[in-house]
């Protein structure tokens, strides 16, 4: 069941509220001695959470269908870095992540459970209800295993969203009268817990036709006063790339970046090979979700040109916030 994306939480008796994870989304399939896990896209997950399958494996009921999502917990935070250390071929490496930063399942929705196979076609409120009581019977004598909390209570869903639990980066929304809709977003709404930063422009990326400016790499400086790589910015209005260009390419000089760089090992491949450095002057404010390895996950959003701020000011502690 997918989610569409929206800016406020929506109001009345007819949603059930729910947190945002920032982990793997999974669906958990136990048939007797068997249990798959399978990603939202749909690719086998079992061999990378070898621990979860243990768990699931180790439950009474020897036939369900859970909906939920993995999650690693580090000093207090959730660590989508960790995560992605577990998609790795090496077996003995998996086996020993495993050991070392265990990860965690947690269940926000069931599908099928013991004398009711079709629990999927019943509504939400009838489908969280037997989820909890097989929650309470099952579920909860493992820490690897936990129950996802859910409310009607619209303040509640606000103060998680406002960031009153750091393990969550959002609220999700769910018609609480709707059976589980496979693969559509129909019954289910997101709303993402947003941050800004200002940050100091150290390069920029040209479009193919080698003028138009594609993209601004944006830096933060470090406690040792190095300017890091730590995003970009790719959607930007046609006058905002005019301003861009006239901005950033009298000031074309190296090297940028004096810190992590550009075209170094990174998630975005090869499209910051090709790049411009500028002297560190022109400070952007920017809107962005997570971060992951002290960069946004995701393409930052330009929000406005700061030139009252000064370069120095754009520093890292920015990002600990959102880690």
């Amino acid at each position: 069941m997918e989610a569409k994306p929206i800016k406020e939480i929506p109001v009345g008796k007819d949603w059930l509220y729910e947190p945002k994870w920032d982990g793997f989304r999974c669906i958990a399939f136990r048939d007797g001695g068997d249990v798959a896990l399978q990603s939202k896209s749909g690719q086998p997950l079992e061999r990378y959470f070898p621990e979860i399958v243990d768990a699931l494996k180790a439950l009474t009921p020897d036939a369900f269908i859970l909906d939920g999502e993995l999650t690693i917990e580090l000093e207090g935070k959730l660590d989508f870095d960790a995560l992605l250390q577990r998609i790795h071929p090496a077996e003995s490496r998996v086996k020993r992540l495993a050991v070392e930063t265990p990860a965690a399942y947690a269940v926000f929705d069931a599908l099928s459970l013991p004398a009711r196979a079709r629990l999927y076609e019943e509504p939400l409120k009838a489908r969280r209800a037997s989820l909890e009581s097989f929650a309470q019977k099952h579920l909860l004598k493992d820490t690897r295993l936990a129950l996802s909390p859910a409310t009607s209570d619209i303040k509640t869903a606000r103060e998680w969203l406002a960031g009153g639990l750091t393990h969550f980066d959002g609220v999700i929304a769910k018609k609480i009268d709707e059976p589980y809709h496979f693969g559509d977003r129909n019954a289910v709404v997101k709303i993402k817990r947003i941050y800004t930063a200002d940050c100091v422009v150290g390069g920029f990326r040209l479009a193919k036709d080698g003028k138009t400016i594609a993209s601004l790499l944006l830096g933060l400086y470090d406690d040792g006063g190095l300017l890091n790589l730590v995003g970009f910015v790719g959607s930007m209005s046609a006058a905002e790339r005019t301003r861009a260009a006239e901005l950033l390419k009298p000031i074309q000089e190296g090297p940028g970046f004096t810190g992590a760089q550009p075209g170094g090992p990174s998630r975005w491949g090869s499209r910051e090979a090709q790049w411009h450095p500028v002297a560190p002057r022109i400070v952007v404010e920017v809107q962005y979700d997570r971060v992951t390895g002290d960069r946004f996950r995701h393409g930052a959003r330009l929000l406005r040109w700061r030139p009252d701020k000064a370069p120095r000011q754009c520093t890292m502690e920015q990002m600990a916030r959102s880690g």
